[in-house]
């Protein structure tokens, strides 16, 4: 629904975001066999992905593209703590195959369970619980979190972090 009071007030969907990947091949692969994403070629130098909806990214190739920082990663949902402790496992055991560059442990965080990965194209993904819908709960909400007092007992903020001493970001 667009926002009337807004300036541009006629936009009415945010339909997607845009990755990069260096071999698209490589990455439709991970894509589709381990991440169980749709993939769908667009262009000799770009994919369409999806998972769950009608919100899209666009995964357009570059060779030199540079790590992706982790603040900037995607989130996949999952319905439970097993389920993000089963993918932490597949992938830890995987990193070889899926090319995981980095992996960090399972944590409660921001109110969810999640752990962090840097995939083979070093762009940084969140696989977290999340209620059906995603963070879209929180619009039903009214206000902003302050209002609601969500977040207050976080240990461990994702918008805080800092790489260990020696790693890459």
């Amino acid at each position: 629904m667009a926002n009337s009071r807004a300036a541009l007030g006629c936009i009415n969907f945010l339909s997607h975001g845009t990755l990069e990947a260096r071999d698209l091949d490589r990455t439709r692969e991970f894509y589709e066999n381990c991440l169980g994403l749709e993939v769908v070629r667009t262009s000799p130098r770009s994919l369409m992905i999806r998972l769950g909806g009608n919100n899209t990214i666009a995964v357009v190739q570059n060779p030199k593209k540079p790590a992706m920082p982790l603040l900037n990663h995607n989130g996949l949902d999952v319905a439970t703590r097993e389920d993000v402790e089963r993918c932490h496992k597949e992938l830890d055991a995987n990193k070889e195959k899926w090319g995981i560059q980095k992996i960090t442990k399972p944590a409660d965080q921001h109110g969810t369970y999640s752990f962090y990965f840097s995939d083979l194209d070093e762009n940084w993904w969140e696989i977290l619980t999340n209620p059906p819908g995603g963070y879209a709960w929180m619009f039903s909400q009214g206000g902003d979190l302050e209002r609601w007092g969500a977040g207050e007992s976080d240990k461990v903020n994702p918008n805080q972090y800092k790489p260990r001493e020696g790693t890459r970001r």
